[in-house]
């Protein structure tokens, strides 16, 4: 399954992943937006949302940017 995903590093107060109306996620972390910090961070606020193993959510596109895509496979 794929997630979209807004990712906001350096958040002061949480961590924690929001639903938005469209059907993608907001990921609020604390972790900084250095040397994939943040997105390791939102990889596993990701498998906790979803109740898998963090191996099991994988980057598929935006390693970069703001705007991401996960891979997250349910099947065990």
């Amino acid at each position: 399954m794929k997630t979209s995903v807004y990712l906001k590093p350096n958040s002061r107060h949480r961590e924690e992943v929001v639903p938005n109306d469209d059907g993608s996620l907001t990921i609020y972390t604390k972790a900084p937006a250095i040397e994939g910090r943040a997105n390791a961070a939102a990889a596993k606020l990701l498998a906790k949302h979803f109740g898998v193993a963090p191996s099991k959510v994988k980057l598929v596109r935006g390693a970069t940017s703001k705007y991401k895509v996960f891979e997250i496979d349910k099947i065990e």
